[in-house]
């Protein structure tokens, strides 16, 4: 990116509430599905960006999150289209393990008090993420200078990568500010930096 004065709008969104084969609170990489509250949300959603101009709407390449962008994007008008880079972290040995798992929480916790070299057994570490992250957001800032783009993606990775690669917020922002189902962050990005001017998250931990 070269021009300084002409920054992409991202409208960045956990996708909506959704359902998996796994039984709840195991630790899955499906795709899953919406339920009908997340279709609900979805609908909701792109609703409330009508006003915003949106140019496109870009999701990860996870099944909910297509189905968000799907949605959201029939009801905005536009074209919408799936994306490697904003997917959820990947957690590799740990599929199948409960989220409380020892090691897990191990992870999570050395993430938000800023250790990215931990990594999760045969998956990510932080630095993988944020970067990966990174790199999605400025491919996209380059191609939509100046434009408003819907991006649907992941609670776990947008706590964790938007609030550090943003200059003007606290690394461990989301620390208990938790992100809700499809209710936007909003993040400027131009040649140079990322900026939150808006975080949706609650204090409630029960929306995630």
């Amino acid at each position: 990116m070269s021009d300084l004065f002409c920054p992409a709008r991202f409208f960045v969104a956990r996708h909506g509430d959704a359902a998996y084969e796994t039984p709840r609170g195991v630790i899955t990489e499906a795709g899953g599905w919406l339920t009908p509250l997340g279709l609900s949300q979805a609908r909701e959603l792109g609703e409330s960006l009508r006003t915003e101009n949106i140019a496109t709407v870009v999701c990860s390449n996870v099944a909910r999150a297509q189905e968000t962008a799907r949605v959201a994007a029939e009801m905005l008008g536009v074209d919408w289209t799936s994306l490697p880079g904003f997917e959820e972290y990947r957690v590799g040995e740990l599929v199948g393990q409960r989220f409380g798992e020892a090691g897990m929480q191990r992870v999570l916790a050395a993430w938000m008090d800023g250790d990215l070299d931990a990594a999760f057994p045969g998956g990510e570490s932080g630095l993988d993420v944020v970067n990966r992250y990174r790199e999605a957001l400025r491919d996209l800032a380059d191609q939509y200078r100046g434009e408003s783009v819907l991006v649907i993606s992941h609670g776990g990775v947008m706590s964790l990568a938007l609030p550090r690669l943003s200059a003007n917020v606290r690394n461990d922002l989301a620390r208990r500010q938790y992100i809700p189902n499809a209710v936007p962050a909003e993040v400027l990005v131009d040649a140079d930096s990322f900026r939150i001017e808006h975080w949706p998250g609650k204090a409630d931990k029960s929306v995630i």
